[in-house]
């Protein structure tokens, strides 16, 4: 499919049920929801909060970010944080909203297009699957809506439970996901073609792919999407390899660098595949795997920020996402702290692509 059939698909999309742009498309920002000494992150905060510093700073230099804080107190910690890091304020718009946790892409709005206009997507969140409590967090998109944050875009709440770190889309209507996390009972209940009908719905998608396999030790999503396999253009997917036939994941990511490899494009051609390399185990302090994953990447106006993990596999893991990404800066962040609460870069956030427009900040 060429540049303009692309144009001429979400065209189309857009002018019937709409479409769900691709993460490299236009952005107007990013969202964080900051992390509080009342979260499970009370005992990394020292460590975290630099992390959510740098992603917001290497944010506001190409685009604005909307960051959640549970109170105005913690809104204006953060606006002296991000001052003292010589972050653009004008390119930063604060709210208060109460919040129990930090990850932004379970939590927030799907954005899809209809007819031009921007449209909010609420799903439900459960804590993946009733894992943790999540009640303040899933009421996170709708309260920034009543506040103004998203400029009078219209929101529509979805009843379906759907984490945005389980769906990963190219922007011209093939959706990637797994099976163990959307088909899990905990979820939506529905069956795989219900499901398929719902999302297509939705999204305006032209067809769902379904991946069996992949699972990273320590994981809690059951098997978000977002830390095994992305898009990086229509027709290249990077995936979290394995090549340690002794690690706990060996079997699993090599049974679905099998599936990627029977996946076709629109086109009909096999995608072009990239493994991304492994890096070494890491554990909690209770002995636990950490899922570190470079598939957690976030792409994001003329830049892609990648998770690292002060690991030997760091500039190789750079090098070839630079490689699927030639007109963006890759720009690479230490999240070892992050992966302490089983997360990476890209669950922390939340893309806003254009043409959503944004409210002032609140707080």
């Amino acid at each position: 499919m060429t540049a303009g059939s692309e144009g001429q698909v979400r065209r189309d999309m857009s002018e019937s049920s709409g479409y769900l742009p691709a993460e490299w498309a236009p952005q107007v920002a990013v969202m964080l929801t900051w992390p509080h000494e009342d979260s499970d992150w009370r005992p990394w905060l020292a460590q975290v909060e630099p992390v959510f510093v740098r992603i917001a700073a290497e944010v506001a230099r190409r685009e604005d970010v909307v960051i959640v804080c549970r109170d105005a107190a913690l809104a204006g910690r953060v606006r002296g944080l991000l001052g003292a890091a010589g972050v653009d304020l004008a390119r930063v718009r604060l709210h208060a909203v109460p919040t129990q946790d930090t990850w932004a892409r379970d939590h927030g709005p799907i954005t899809v297009v209809r007819k031009g206009w921007p449209l909010l997507l609420d799903f439900g969140f459960n804590g993946w699957g009733g894992k943790f409590a999540a009640d303040l967090d899933d009421q996170i998109s709708r309260r920034l809506h009543a506040l103004g944050a998203f400029d009078g875009a219209a929101l529509a709440s979805v009843e379906l439970v759907l984490e945005g770190g389980s769906v990963e889309c190219d922007g011209a209507g093939t959706l990637l996901t797994t099976r163990r996390c959307l088909l899990a009972g905990t979820r939506s209940g529905l069956s795989e073609a219900e499901l398929t009908v719902h999302l297509t719905a939705l999204f305006g998608l032209e067809r769902v792919l379904w991946l069996d396999h992949g699972h990273l030790a320590g994981d809690d999503t059951d098997g978000h999407i977002d830390t095994l396999a992305r898009f990086t253009d229509r027709e290249t997917i990077a995936y979290q390899g394995c090549d340690d036939p002794g690690d706990p994941n060996f079997a699993d990511l090599q049974a679905m660098a099998a599936e990627l490899a029977g996946l076709r494009t629109l086109a009909g051609g096999p995608y072009r595949l990239v493994a991304l390399p492994w890096p070494r185990a890491r554990f909690a302090v209770d002995g636990s795997r950490l899922p570190a994953s470079y598939a957690n990447f976030l792409i994001i106006n003329d830049a892609v920020l990648v998770p690292t993990y002060d690991d030997p596999a760091d500039a190789r893991a750079l090098a070839l996402l630079q490689g699927c990404f030639p007109g963006r800066e890759v720009v690479g962040i230490d999240c070892t702290a992050v992966i302490e609460q089983y997360g990476s870069l890209h669950c922390l956030t939340m893309q806003l692509p254009a043409p959503l427009s944004l409210g002032p900040g609140t707080a």
